[in-house]
């Protein structure tokens, strides 16, 4: 929920950061153990979901549609519908500003015979929804109404037979894959989705777990070709959700860029789909180790041990921005700390996150005196070592939670004070972020 009144906060140059820190729960995989096991037969429990904003609506919608949803102690216990057993919600959908949850609960109606209807606050209500329900048309779906654009509000019908389709992904994105994967969860016979860049593969590793049958081959030119056998029985799983690497991000790079911080972050997701952001911080000369990589319910997971880095400019190639593409924000920041220029391509699906992040981003880089190039999908940012000259603005972080922990972080090293317009709605993906980064030393006031 945003509030009509904003709640400014600042950020002010902050002592080393230390400590040992555990980041909420990844936002991708506790969105996708609420839906799953909203929709399989038995009990799911799931330790370490984050609880933000977001993920709590994915669960509201679910409960809306039968499954039962409970927290009990420190876990979560999901009692499901059974594929195939979904309920027509009473209800329109309330996403509140979660994308993520919208743009997947839409894949899993879209093969119902039912009518839904889903809203969203005023950001999401400005995200268009068109290419998630393109190839959802293909299998049968109607949109019955929508707003200009195919933004909320939205009501869909589903058909009374849905068909199977083969469908080639357009542009890299996890969620239309996502949308199509779901939608074939109800659909008779074998529905392939065609993905010619990789993105991060939660929705293919959790289906397999709760009993889809499902296989992924890759061709010899690395296109990945998905094959999901429709109305499958799936079954109640143990889930234990790793920490977000979107999450993990904002204290990474702020011990990277305030001088003497020496820093654990804990239990840490290291899916190859999702690791962009820690290989380009890397190759700028980060000082991070990689501890105890481990194997957690399907997916790797790992410590990080991260130390204060003299770091310098690189170009970051444009088939990496699948992998990091909610970074972007907080690798600007360390791009402004960094000795010479850092060059970011490909990123044109900043364009349609929370806000336009890419301006976002350049304009709040800029209001604090870091010299930036923005261009139609690339930013060029050229640094200075040690923060000289850089703070002092105020930026405007248009409801968008990454865009407000970012400059939050700049602010921790910046010669003056960063300050942001608003920090209310960084509780929809990481509601302790104040709490967690003044634990281990940052100073915001």
């Amino acid at each position: 929920m945003h509030h009509p009144q904003s709640r400014p906060l600042r950020a002010t140059k902050s002592p080393a950061l230390s400590g040992r820190v555990r980041v909420p729960g990844d936002k991708s995989i506790s969105h996708r153990s609420l839906m799953f096991g909203g929709l399989a037969a038995g009990e799911t429990r799931i330790t370490g979901l984050l609880e933000g904003e977001d993920v709590l609506r994915t669960g509201e919608a679910m409960r809306a549609m039968g499954a039962l949803i409970e927290r009990r102690g420190g876990e979560w216990l999901v009692t499901g519908t059974g594929n195939g057993a979904l309920l027509e919600p009473r209800e329109p959908l309330d996403f509140g500003n979660a994308g993520t949850g919208v743009r997947l609960t839409m894949g899993l109606v879209g093969s119902y015979d039912m009518t839904t209807r889903f809203v969203g606050d005023a950001s999401l209500s400005k995200r268009p929804m068109g290419r998630v329900l393109e190839p959802l048309k293909e299998m049968g779906l109607q949109v019955v109404s929508a707003e200009p654009g195919d933004r909320l509000p939205i009501t869909l019908r589903g058909p009374r037979h849905a068909a199977p389709i083969t469908y080639r992904v357009p542009m890299p994105s996890a969620q239309v894959k996502s949308a199509v994967l779901l939608a074939a969860l109800n659909t008779p016979g074998v529905t392939t989705v065609i993905e010619p860049v990789p993105t991060r593969d939660h929705t293919e590793k959790m289906l397999a777990g709760f009993g889809a049958a499902l296989e992924v081959e890759t061709d010899a030119e690395g296109v990945r070709h998905i094959r999901i056998e429709g109305q499958p029985r799936l079954v109640g799983q143990t889930i234990a959700v790793p920490g977000d690497p979107s999450s993990a991000a904002f204290p990474l790079v702020a011990a990277l860029i305030v001088p003497g911080s020496d820093l654990v972050i804990e239990n840490m997701l290291m899916n190859p789909t999702r690791t962009g952001l820690v290989a380009t911080l890397l190759e700028m000369g980060a000082d991070i180790t990689i501890l105890e990589r481990r194997n957690e319910g399907g997916e790797d997971v790992a410590d990080l041990h991260v130390r204060s880095s003299d770091l310098k400019g690189v170009t970051v190639p444009a088939e990496r921005a699948p992998s990091m593409i909610d970074e972007y924000p907080v690798l600007a920041v360390a791009a402004a700390f960094s000795e010479g220029e850092t060059r970011m391509e490909g990123l044109e699906e900043l364009r349609v996150k929370e806000s336009d992040r890419l301006s976002a981003v350049a304009n709040g880089l800029k209001i604090n005196g870091v010299d930036c190039v923005e261009g139609e999908a690339s930013l060029s940012v050229t640094g200075r070592p040690g923060g000289k000259g850089l703070g002092g603005g105020t930026v405007e972080t248009h409801l968008d939670h990454r865009i407000a922990m970012s400059f939050l972080v700049m602010g921790l090293a910046a010669e003056k004070p960063v300050t942001i317009d608003d920090q209310a709605m960084i509780a929809t993906s990481f509601p302790d972020f104040t709490g967690l980064m003044q634990g281990l030393g940052a100073q915001f006031g």
